[in-house]
């Protein structure tokens, strides 16, 4: 009895260690980041479309969440993260570093000068979503995996 209640015990941390570990890796904390950005763009597509009434809340939030994001977004890539958890990074990140960087650097560089000039109706969130989204466009061609 007492042999059932450790190998339990023992298996019970296995598993939590384990989902502590997936939880950190670099491909979760970017998939993580990615979900950010993505959340962010639709709050600002839908106020863009007209879905939504304009919020200078919401796109401050929006624009600041994708700055941040963008700028951190590179730091999760270390070597031997390249495949697992369900990636869906491309090896010319790690063969383009320079690039990749530059790139998350102009994302979150151009949602911080949007931010500094703030949108102010839905009009501008629109043009905001247009230079947002074809950064996103580009660098997602060069450096995500299609499936």
């Amino acid at each position: 009895m007492k042999f059932k209640l450790v190998t339990t015990g023992i298996l019970a941390l296995c598993l939590g260690v384990g989902a502590v570990y997936a939880a950190d890796a670099p491909q979760v904390v970017r998939q993580g980041l990615m979900k950010k950005i993505g959340g962010s763009m639709g709050a600002l597509g839908a106020i863009a479309k007209g879905q939504k009434p304009y919020d200078a809340a919401t796109v401050k939030t929006s624009l600041s969440t994708i700055a941040e994001s963008a700028k951190d977004f590179p730091n999760h890539f270390p070597a031997g993260s390249e495949t697992g958890n369900d990636t869906e990074a491309a090896p010319a990140i790690w063969q383009n570093t320079a690039d990749f960087k530059a790139k998350a650097e102009k994302l979150s560089s151009d949602a911080q000068t949007i931010l500094a000039s703030m949108p102010t109706d839905q009009a501008g969130v629109g043009q905001a979503v247009q230079t947002l989204g074809a950064e996103c466009g580009v660098c997602h061609q060069a450096y995500r995996l299609k499936r």
